[in-house]
């Protein structure tokens, strides 16, 4: 028997796996699998065998996935990055297609009604808790509905979690509203006490930018109505 057969016997016995006793030996594992093929192994022997297979599967799936994990990341920055560059300057008329679309989405369009009957003084109102869509909403105003401003109000909503003074800090800082434009606070019971939805999900609230200005309501109701005409 050769002599490296001899220990590559021992150390397969021992448990050892091809991977093993090819790196001790240096003998090739098609060798070794043709000199122990029929090999009987103590259940101990297969036992170590077996754990090493299935760490071994398992550290290479964790490499694999991690590796996969890496690919997505640096396709999902590429796509963001080449997207990102598509969007130049904002014209004009595509800042107010923007605003339009944002109101659309999110502002306040439901008929005021008392006694059954339509009231003919309307306020244009947004409220959401992202900083960049109010930013641009108030984009939206200053620069393609040309309100005054003096004339932009700010409500915040709060929740138990939240610190008044935090809060108005962080929203003025997001419009730079003057802090007079601020008219009061809205007390809510936050959902993630309920369970729905994870505790400081909205750190700051949310905010409502309010104008009141029938006449601005239903400029920015025919805009929409014009954009719709479009689309059909």
């Amino acid at each position: 028997m050769r002599h490296d057969r001899n220990q590559a016997l021992k150390l397969r016995l021992a448990g050892k796996s091809y991977a093993e006793i090819r790196q001790l030996l240096g003998v090739p594992k098609g060798t070794l699998s043709g000199w122990f093929s029929n090999l009987e192994l103590s259940p101990v022997a297969r036992a170590r065998i077996q754990n090493r297979v299935y760490k071994g599967s398992l550290q290479g799936l964790l490499k694999r996935n991690k590796n996969q994990t890496h690919l997505a990341i640096q396709r999902m920055r590429h796509a963001r990055n080449t997207a990102s560059q598509e969007i130049a300057h904002l014209t004009k008329n595509e800042l107010k297609l923007l605003g339009i679309a944002l109101y659309w989405a999110e502002g306040y369009k439901r008929p005021i009604t008392r006694n059954g009957r339509e009231v003919t003084h309307h306020s244009v109102a947004l409220t959401n808790s992202d900083p960049i869509l109010i930013i641009a909403f108030l984009k939206f105003l200053r620069e393609i509905c040309e309100v005054a401003e003096s004339k932009i109000t700010a409500e915040i909503r709060i929740y138990e979690h939240i610190n008044e003074r935090n809060a108005l800090r962080f929203w003025q800082k997001t419009t730079q509203l003057p802090v007079n434009n601020f008219r009061r606070f809205y007390y809510g019971v936050s959902k993630s006490s309920q369970g729905k939805r994870p505790f400081k999900r909205l750190p700051y609230g949310t905010l409502m930018i309010r104008v009141n200005s029938t006449k601005l309501y239903h400029t920015i109701m025919g805009w929409i109505e014009g954009v719709s005409q479009q689309i059909e």
